[in-house]
């Protein structure tokens, strides 16, 4: 995101865009986490592990998201800081 795109929103357009990537990190940490929890599983249980094995990779990519969610929020909310302190 870049800083010129955050200082022409407005601080409510920066809210609401807080407020939603929030709901979208939580609901991706909860996906991942049955994901991983059930591959995991499938992986101990089961004899045939070639499609578990495929989920724990899908599973690890998706979680690349995670760290460029949180980025994102906290530099949003830096600008909301800032504006709050001017």
């Amino acid at each position: 995101m870049k800083k010129d795109d955050l200082k022409s929103k407005t601080s409510e357009k920066l809210e609401s865009d807080l407020k939603s990537t929030k709901v979208i990190t939580g609901a991706l940490i909860g996906v991942l986490s049955v994901l991983f929890a059930v591959t995991i599983y499938g992986l101990i249980m089961k004899e045939n592990n070639q499609t578990f094995i495929a989920l724990i990779a899908v599973a690890i990519s998706c979680s690349a998201i995670l760290p460029l969610q949180f980025s994102s929020m906290k530099k949003i909310k830096a600008e909301l800081e800032l504006r709050k302190n001017n």
